[in-house]
């Protein structure tokens, strides 16, 4: 599980770096900047809940541990 969740997490960073590259800084909410824009809010919220969900499978197994 651990080794599927860095893999979610480094193609949610990769399509921060795909969605960077289509922005236009000069009018970000506008046209295909603003699909980009949206994008990289998206991946940044996958990579939250992810390490969300990382954390509490390392808490469930130290309780259980115990």
């Amino acid at each position: 599980m651990k080794v599927f969740i860095i893999i979610l997490m480094l193609v949610a960073v990769a399509m921060i770096g795909v969605n960077v590259t289509m922005l236009d800084l000069n009018n970000p909410f506008e046209g295909e900047s603003m699909i980009a824009v949206i994008g990289i809010v998206a991946a940044f919220c996958a990579i939250l809940i992810l390490a969300i969900f990382y954390q509490s499978k390392k808490i469930e197994q130290k309780v259980k541990g115990k």
